[in-house]
């Protein structure tokens, strides 16, 4: 099973006297790095909440956790009022007002929409009780959140293996014709040098003209990159398959398919050859982009 780093899912409940409403959001990244925002009052339940996410089998992406909670019940918080921060606040609203001739409408119910002038405090922090209170609405977003997880990692996987269908395709073409190509090469480079030599008007060992052509020729076979190209492809569908995460491993596993891809492109100089190793670097840097949003 293939995942995608790039989800979301919310969800909303009502436990313990509150109303919850939950977000979590998610895009690439190359680790576990997740940000939990919610109310200073219940600020001890981010890591709670970060352990859970892992807990589910989420290892990798950058994570927005957004959790709101409306209580509904009197739960015996007690709400404070920060006299100094007060008083400086409405001060620079009178500065505010007489500075720029603005209408002076400074009301209480104006002032108290900025909530940093009071202090919330719970009389006892139940760790264990919010958490629980919490856990059913923040396991119903993980639930969603996973869902369209898989459903977009599926999709990847899917197109991944597409284009990896067609990248085997070209790497048959080349095999196919890399010994062909090879003979051409070595026949062109031997006529090029006995013709060069003839213009020279010199004595020279036509023998040993053919053996070094044969020897320089042999230099450009690919006959090693092809079988560890195809060793590659195996460890793609293997690792697709896994139903781990495969992001990581994937990443690694293409920087080498890319690497023996490049070999091949020095190598080679039938314009064939040259046109299908084009081809597929050309695909391998769309993979590679793709593989980036897979966990």
């Amino acid at each position: 099973m293939a995942y995608s780093m790039t989800a979301y899912g919310q969800a909303y409940g009502s436990n313990g006297g509150k109303d919850y409403k939950v977000e979590i959001k998610s895009v690439n990244s190359r680790f576990f790095d997740c940000t939990v925002k919610i109310s200073s009052i219940y600020s001890h339940l981010e890591e709670k909440i970060k352990a859970y996410l892992q807990s589910r089998g989420i290892s990798r992406g950058k994570i927005n956790v957004f959790i709101n909670v409306d209580v509904t019940q009197n739960d015996a918080t007690e709400i404070t009022l920060d006299e100094v921060y007060a008083e400086q606040y409405i001060s620079a609203l009178r500065k505010l007002s007489d500075k720029f001739c603005l209408k002076d409408d400074i009301s209480t119910m104006r002032v108290a929409a900025n909530k940093d002038i009071f202090n919330f405090k719970k009389p006892t922090e139940d760790s264990e009780k919010d958490y629980a209170s919490l856990l059913p609405v923040l396991s119903e977003a993980t639930d969603a959140f996973l869902r369209m997880r898989q459903f977009e990692g599926e999709n990847l996987k899917s197109d991944l293996i597409e284009k990896m269908e067609t990248v085997k395709g070209y790497i048959e073409f080349i095999k196919e014709h890399a010994d062909d190509a090879q003979e051409k090469y070595r026949q062109r480079l031997e006529t090029k040098l006995k013709a060069t030599i003839e213009g020279l008007n010199v004595e020279t060992d036509y023998a040993r003209i053919l053996t070094e052509c044969a020897i320089f020729a042999d230099k450009t076979a690919i006959d090693e990159e092809l079988v560890r190209l195809d060793s590659h492809c195996k460890s793609f569908y293997e690792t697709i398959e896994s139903g781990d995460s495969v992001g990581r491993k994937l990443d690694f596993l293409f920087q080498e398919v890319n690497r023996e891809v490049n070999t091949i492109g020095s190598k080679v100089s039938d314009i064939e050859l040259t046109k299908k190793v084009v081809e597929i670097k050309t695909l391998l840097e769309k993979i590679r982009e793709q593989i980036q949003n897979l966990e």
